[in-house]
């Protein structure tokens, strides 16, 4: 189980790493092909979180800070949908919105 969860990590720190990239990609290029790369890392971050919860709920995580979750998942919906509207009409104001809620997300995860 412990293999599982850190492949999860792993893949949800990608997600992030992803998400950071095509909004630096979209705003310092102006690539419209980076709006895939910010949707698809969105989308893969919040089905890892989701999983990284669930693992965590299995293995019965006495430290499981159910506020904190709900926070990061609507932080993670809210990138989700600013990727979905600035894959159908790019702009870089949508991409630097995605990025900062995505840092905002990685500050809630490590100060909270």
């Amino acid at each position: 189980m412990d293999i599982f969860y850190s492949a999860l990590v792993f893949l949800h720190m990608i997600g992030l790493a992803g998400i950071v990239a095509g909004f630096l990609m979209q705003v310092i290029t102006g690539n419209a092909k980076s709006t895939k790369v910010l949707l698809h890392s969105s989308l893969l971050q919040l089905v890892t979180g989701l999983a990284l919860v669930g693992v965590a709920e299995m293995a019965g995580d006495p430290e499981m800070n159910h506020v904190k979750v709900g926070v990061k998942l609507v932080i993670a919906l809210a990138v989700v949908i600013l990727g979905v509207l600035n894959l159908r009409k790019p702009a870089n104001r949508l991409a630097t919105a995605a990025g900062v809620l995505a840092i905002v997300n990685i500050g809630v995860a490590v100060f909270w």
